[in-house]
């Protein structure tokens, strides 16, 4: 699939009984592709008739970011999935995308966003805040996206992403002297805003599910049987609705620590939701500072790839919150 990169396509289906309005991303990031063939599967059923929309409207979008698509790499001149939000002065190409992707997610009430991870690990699904009304993130819909993490069929779900970020970018904006576009994206306050989060301030709600590896071959399959659920406990098809998990793992992101210089190194090769011992060893910094864990724990999204001034990894505990099926 060569994608033109100055255009976005999209391929939407609109049942003539009322229902959700749905829209489903792959390749936000251009190096993930899991979500991509998992659409295109979807589609070609579509297409077969083997899937009907029967209720609502489902939108696909299979490359949300065609430049970095087209290089393979994640992203084109920025990253997509952060500072989201459409640009009267836009300055680079994700600028561009925005200015039509925000209106097509203002236009929805759900939104699925299939993404994948650099080292080796099993899928997630990530969930927003409980309901609440704080100045961060205020909330509405935490049941519906709960009730729907539990049917996508993987057993990890996270919490916790955009007061993570937050915490991040004042750390990193105590240390950082701002001169280059990366690093005044990185240290603006909206730095952590991305799909999901720029889908709540719309008023809807969404998931981010990480179907596994890049490259795992397992990983188009978790993102199209996702859809598939998605559709069925939605009642956009005529299907079984999906059972819910009962065995979920639910952490709570805590805290998340950038790479502050090429040389800085893991430990090991870690893999996300690997355990963590409190003091056990993380990594070391290029001047020999060793890095930590603060308490027992898990790692998340480590990327031993990260830009120096850019999220490293994440620390995350189990969190005591209730998921309503």
């Amino acid at each position: 699939m060569n994608p033109s990169t100055t255009l976005l396509r999209t391929h939407q289906f609109s049942a003539l009984q009322p229902g959700p309005r749905l829209i489903v991303l792959g390749a936000v990031h251009g190096n993930e592709t899991a979500g991509t063939q998992g659409i295109t599967r979807v589609l070609a059923e579509l297409d077969a008739g083997r899937l009907q929309i029967v209720r609502g409207a489902v939108t696909l979008l299979p490359i949300t970011n065609p430049l970095a698509y087209t290089k393979g790499q994640r992203m084109g001149d920025r990253n997509l999935n952060r500072n989201l939000y459409p640009n009267t002065t836009p300055q680079d190409y994700e600028d561009r995308i925005a200015n039509v992707l925000c209106p097509l997610l203002s236009a929805h009430d759900v939104l699925l966003d299939l993404h994948s991870f650099h080292t080796a690990g099993q899928p997630f699904a990530m969930v927003g805040p409980q309901d609440n009304t704080d100045a961060l993130e205020p909330f509405a819909h935490a049941a519906q996206e709960e009730a729907l993490a539990l049917r996508l069929g993987p057993q990890r779900i996270v919490e916790g992403w955009l007061s993570t970020y937050a915490d991040g970018v004042k750390k990193r904006l105590q240390r950082t002297a701002p001169s280059e576009r990366a690093h005044l994206l990185s240290t603006d306050p909206r730095y952590g805003v991305g799909t999901t989060e720029y889908m709540r301030t719309q008023g809807g709600w969404g998931i981010t599910l990480e179907c596994g590896q890049h490259a795992d071959p397992a990983a188009p399959e978790v993102a199209y049987q996702a859809i598939v659920n998605t559709l069925a406990h939605l009642q956009l098809i005529d299907a079984p609705p999906p059972a819910a998990r009962t065995d979920t793992l639910l952490l709570k992101l805590m805290e998340v620590t950038d790479r502050l210089h090429a040389d800085d190194q893991f430990a090991k090769p870690w893999a996300s939701y690997d355990p963590l011992q409190r003091g056990e060893l993380i990594g070391t910094r290029h001047d020999g500072t060793p890095i930590l864990a603060p308490q027992d724990g898990f790692i998340v999204f480590p990327n031993p790839a990260a830009f120096a001034g850019n999220e490293w990894f994440y620390f995350a505990q189990a969190s005591a919150r209730k998921l309503r099926a």
